[in-house]
This record gives structure tokens, C-alpha cells and sequence, in this order.
């Protein structure tokens, strides 16, 4: 699909004479659905139209009764008022943004979403924006892709444009494993008791082993003590800072929690951590930011570096070797009825993983409804629209 870029012409006419953003709405008969629902929340509507120098993401109506219409559509009926202003605020971008200035490298461009029960990224949950061919391409949480199908719709406030499926606000990192098919990461996390740790930080970059990566050095987990295991995996994880895959560069150093650094390395397009592959970049979480590596790093293997040459890279820790075909840490972890986006499942292998280019990839069919600790259990917005975050 191909967005429809304003003639020029009328493009300097709508300048010169654009009309307000409930105006706007309602001369948009592709806006219909989604006007006609916003308007039931007159509180909301004023917050939205208050606003200036904004970019709207505004759903299709095709990509808001397909929501609607699903089984976790009928959540939004219940109109749950914090649901309704962060679904609002997460398809608001800061900042006017038109097509033109999208392009290949991904840009990550903070929303109006800042409600703690949703998210916990300084300056606003993100959404990232690229383009493939003529396309411009919007990812959100569990790289939900939503293609603009019409651009550059003027208001007074700013601009508006069409997207052909609703966004869906990124979830926490145990809840975002789970649903990755990293299910190793998820049962790791549990075991070392870092669970509500990393679900609870603020502005982290996680890099997340396949499941592939933690049966490759089965031998050298299986008899780690909680202590050891949160070691390794706090390795994996920096702490105030959201490392986008766009903010990363050749000699990149990190600093992980657990005080060792971490060293970036890019190479014909690829980015490696120390010698681990990211096969998988930037997964938006609640938090910050998810990127799925082919191999575990080692804390005691610091120095690290890859071999760019190869199809796949040496495991970090030496001597280890996989046990009978078993995935460490996954017994116990529920089965995903889906992967990210639809497409091949990041815990499967690193090589079908690697091979499913981001641009291919679209909506996850099913997600299980999340609790929150902010607002007490409650399933909100679930596949293809927004949860609350714990």
C-alpha cells in the first residue's frame, strides 16, 4: 500500500486556510469511525484538540472496526477513561513530523504517553517511524507495523496522518519475552528473582538472548546459583539509557548493571554486542527498549569481539555445549500463541530469526491481558490496541 501524498498545490492552499483538528476529523470521511468515537468522551476530545505542533496517528476506519471487532475491542465499550486518554496520547507524536522527513533509518519520536501506568521512558513512550520503498512504516509495541495510508492531512495544530492498523502500546519486558517466544529470558528472569526488578526500572536497554543462544551453552547454566544467573543477566541490561538501534555506533560503550561494559560494534549493517549478533532490533517495551541477540554474553568475557565474517559467532562462554536438545530455564513458561509481528519466532532459532526481515513483519494475532500494579488487575486493551503496563 502506498500513502497518498496532498498535490503541492493543495498542500500551500491548506496552509493558508486549515481548519481545526475536530473540523479536520470530521472532513475526513476515512476518519469517520474514530471521530465518532472520540467525541463520546468530550474530556478527552478537548485534551486532544488543546494541543499544538503534534503529529496524529489517526486509524483508519477499516483498522478501528477491525479492533473493535475483536475480542479484546469490546474492552474499549467499557470506556475505561485511563485506557481512552493513553490509546489518545500514544498516537499523538511531539514535534509536526511529515512524510517527507521519513526515511530508511529508523526515527524514534516520543508520544504524549508519559501515564506511569503505561509506560516509564523519560520524555514520552516512542513509537518508531521508517520507510520501506514508498512506504512509511510506523512500529510500536511487540513490533506491531502500521503502514500510512494517507499523509500530510493539515490542521491547524499540526498534521495528521492515516494508518492502516492501530498501534499498540508496548508492555513490559517479562510480558514482551513471553509473547517473543524468549521464553529462556522469561523462565531466567524468574529464577534469578529479577522479575519486578526490570519490569519496574525506568529507561533500561535490554539485550535478549534467543532461546537458541541459552540451549547452546546448556552445560554451562545448569547448576548456576540464583546469584551467578542474575549476574549473567544483568549484563544484558543498561540502565538509564534506551540504546535505539538509530543512537548505536561502531565503538558504542555501555555500562551494564552489573558495572561491566558492553561494547558495540556495526559492521555492513549488522550490530553486534561484544561478539553476540542483534538478529532482532528494537522491540519497544514499557520501559525502554528490547534488541534479540544470538548469543548469551559472559560478564567474565568482557573483551569479546565478533568475527563479522562468520554466519554465526562462537558462544561466549568457553567450553559449553548444548544438553540433549533442552532449552535451559522454559519449563514452566506458558507457550505463545504467536510471535512478534506475526512472523518468525525470536526464540525459535537465531537462523529463522535473522532471516525475517523487520519490514515483513506485521501484528501478533492474540496476547494475554496484563496486570498492572498502578491500577490493580485490569485487562485493557489487548491484541492489536493497548495494555496497561506492571
Amino acid at each position: 500500500m502506498q500513502f497518498k501524498l496532498l498535490p503541492l498545490a493543495a498542500l500551500a492552499a491548506s496552509v493558508s486556510a486549515q481548519m481545526n483538528l475536530t473540523d479536520t476529523f470530521l472532513a475526513n470521511p476515512e476518519l469517520s469511525e474514530l471521530t465518532s468515537y472520540v467525541r463520546l468522551f468530550p474530556a478527552a476530545l478537548q485534551q486532544l484538540v488543546s494541543q499544538s505542533n503534534i503529529t496524529i496517528l489517526a486509524p483508519s476506519n477499516a483498522a478501528f472496526n477491525k479492533f473493535l471487532n475483536s475480542s479484546s475491542g469490546s474492552l474499549v465499550k467499557n470506556n475505561n477513561t485511563a485506557a481512552i486518554e493513553a490509546f489518545l496520547n500514544y498516537n499523538v507524536i511531539n514535534g509536526t513530523h511529515y512524510a517527507s522527513a521519513i526515511n530508511g533509518t529508523p526515527t524514534f519520536l516520543p508520544t504524549t504517553l508519559n501515564n506511569p501506568a503505561f509506560t516509564n521512558v523519560t520524555g514520552g513512550q516512542v513509537v518508531e517511524a521508517v520507510t520501506f520503498g514508498q512506504n512509511v512504516t510506523i512500529f510500536s509495541g511487540l513490533l506491531q507495523n502500521s503502514t500510512v495510508s494517507q499523509a500530510n492531512i493539515n490542521f491547524t495544530g499540526g498534521v495528521i496522518h492515516v494508518i492502516d492498523t492501530v498501534l499498540t502500546i508496548p508492555q513490559n519486558i517479562s510480558t514482551t519475552a513471553i509473547a517473543a517466544g524468549l521464553s529462556a529470558v522469561a523462565g531466567a528472569l524468574t529464577s534469578a528473582n529479577l522479575v519486578n526488578t526490570l519490569d519496574s526500572a525506568k529507561d533500561l536497554t535490554v539485550f535478549a538472548p534467543s532461546n537458541a543462544a541459552f540451549e547452546a551453552i546448556g552445560s554451562a547454566v545448569g547448576n548456576l546459583t540464583m546469584e551467578q544467573l542474575a549476574g549473567i543477566l544483568e549484563y544484558h541490561v543498561v540502565n538509564g539509557t534506551v540504546g535505539y538501534s538509530s543512537s548505536l555506533s561502531n565503538s558504542t560503550q555501555l555500562t551494564a548493571m552489573n558495572g561491566e561494559k558492553l561494547a558495540i560494534t556495526v559492521t555492513n549493517g549488522s550490530y553486534f554486542v561484544n561478539s553476540a549478533k542483534v538478529i532482532i532490533p528494537d522491540v519497544l517495551v514499557a520501559n525502554g527498549v528490547v534488541h534479540v541477540i544470538d548469543n548469551v554474553l559472559n560478564p567474565n568475557a568482557t573483551s569479546a569481539t565478533p568475527d563479522a565474517t562468520a554466519t554465526s559467532q562462537s558462544v561466549a562462554f568457553s567450553g559449553a555445549t548444548a544438553v540433549s536438545s533442552n532449552v535451559p530455564f522454559t519449563s514452566g513458561i506458558p507457550t505463545p500463541t504467536s510471535t512478534l509481528g506475526g512472523g518468525a519466532a525470536a526464540g525459535a532459532s537465531s537462523a529463522s530469526a535473522a532471516s525475517a526481515p523487520k519490514s515483513s513483519l506485521s501484528k501478533a494475532s492474540a496476547w494475554a491481558p496484563m496486570r498492572t500494579g498502578a491500577m490493580g488487575a485490569a485487562a485493557l486493551f489487548a491484541a492489536g490496541g493497548w495494555m496497561v503496563n506492571a
